[in-house]
């Protein structure tokens, strides 16, 4: 019987940003998908809170979907959001019932602008000290 390897996925968020990355034991980290909320970015800091607030609820929307979608299909195993304090409780409430099940950890971290090789060591610092 052949078994397929267990992929970690991890989503990294803020209200204009995203990456999804997958990790497997013994492989690098992988960028599997970027997402670009422009609109998010559009939005003047003066605008009403409630523009504000629909433009960061579609884009946690836009993901959620993504993410439960990639889940159905069975692409992970498992996975860990990082995202900014003021992303996560939108990110939360649009999970979907399976995403919600792989879903083992959320850390309100804001770690869209740092690399790819800073970002797997800071990824496997922070999910080893929530281990403990």
């Amino acid at each position: 019987m052949h078994t397929r390897p267990k992929r970690d996925w991890i989503l990294i968020a803020n209200t204009t940003r995203a990456r999804v990355l997958q990790q497997e034991a013994g492989s690098a980290m992988l960028v599997l998908e970027s997402f670009v909320h422009p609109a998010g970015r559009g939005v003047r800091t003066d605008a009403p809170t409630d523009a504000r607030q629909k433009e960061c609820t579609r884009f946690a929307h836009e993901l959620a979907q993504f993410l439960e979608f990639e889940a159905r299909q069975g692409h992970y195993a498992s996975l860990v959001i990082f995202a900014s304090t003021s992303f996560v409780d939108e990110l939360r409430a649009g999970l979907g019932k399976i995403t919600q099940r792989l879903l083992v950890g959320i850390h309100e971290q804001d770690l869209t602008s740092v690399g790819v090789a800073e970002l797997e060591r800071r990824i496997s610092h922070e999910l080893s000290l929530s281990a403990h």
